[in-house]
């Protein structure tokens, strides 16, 4: 019979591998940024709303924290440095974008500064790892939240112009998996700050699939725009 340990850790191996497959969604994404040297419509606050999750689970995992959380640890660099790589890239092409680079740098600089605080006052004032735990994991989930929840900042963009062109199916597919696989990590061997933010993650990126599935297949495609665009010039 497997113990819960094994099972504990064989999830969380198969929650790195769909955790790494979130963070590499957007990469269809910006392949067409960097194709098209643009960053159109694209938001770069979930990237950096992710930057700033990464740092905090990441904290949260070592040993001085939350014990017994490798796995937490190891998914969440992998991110963090995917994230920053696809916010340089973001910034690169920003330029046509009004104030794109100036929110990133904006962004990251605040990210900075709250992550040191939390962890310079966890150190300094909390001396157990139960208290650790309690403090990074609320504030952690709070981000992780948000996170989750980022890509439908741009629902009533979808909404209003019946087009999910901006809001990539992939992202939201591998948001949904991950949020199940996490909540079931965090069942197995029950951690209550793993399991609160990615059980509303599942639900958020379920959310995300519906609105997807009502808007797909009225979501114009390029070749359909150009000739839209053809047919007017001529008329």
């Amino acid at each position: 019979m497997v113990s819960a340990e094994t099972a504990r850790s064989v999830v969380g191996i198969i929650g790195n591998v769909i955790s790494i497959g979130l963070f590499l969604s957007p990469v269809p994404s910006f392949y067409r940024i960097i194709k098209n040297k643009a960053v159109e419509d694209y938001s770069p606050f979930p990237y950096i709303a992710t930057v700033l999750n990464c740092m905090l689970w990441i904290f949260y995992g070592l040993p001085i924290v939350h014990e017994h959380s490798v796995l937490v640890v190891t998914t969440n660099s992998v991110g963090l440095v995917l994230e920053l790589i696809y916010l340089a890239i973001f910034y690169t092409y920003a330029a046509g974008q009004k104030n794109g680079r100036k929110k990133i740098v904006i962004g990251l600089a605040i990210e900075v500064v709250f992550v040191t605080v939390v962890v310079v006052v966890t150190m300094l004032t909390l001396h157990s790892h139960e208290r650790r735990s309690m403090m990074v994991g609320i504030i952690a989930d709070f981000f992780n939240i948000l996170m989750y929840i980022s890509p439908l900042t741009v629902m009533k963009q979808v909404i209003t112009t019946k087009s999910v062109k901006y809001m990539p199916f992939y992202l939201s597919l591998t948001n949904h998996l991950n949020g199940c696989i996490w909540t079931s990590y965090a069942l197995i061997k029950f951690d209550i700050y793993v399991l609160v933010s990615n059980s509303i993650g599942a639900v958020a990126g379920a959310a995300q699939l519906i609105l997807y599935g009502v808007y797909n297949r009225k979501t114009p495609k390029d070749d359909d725009m150009i000739n839209h665009v053809r047919t007017n010039l001529q008329h």
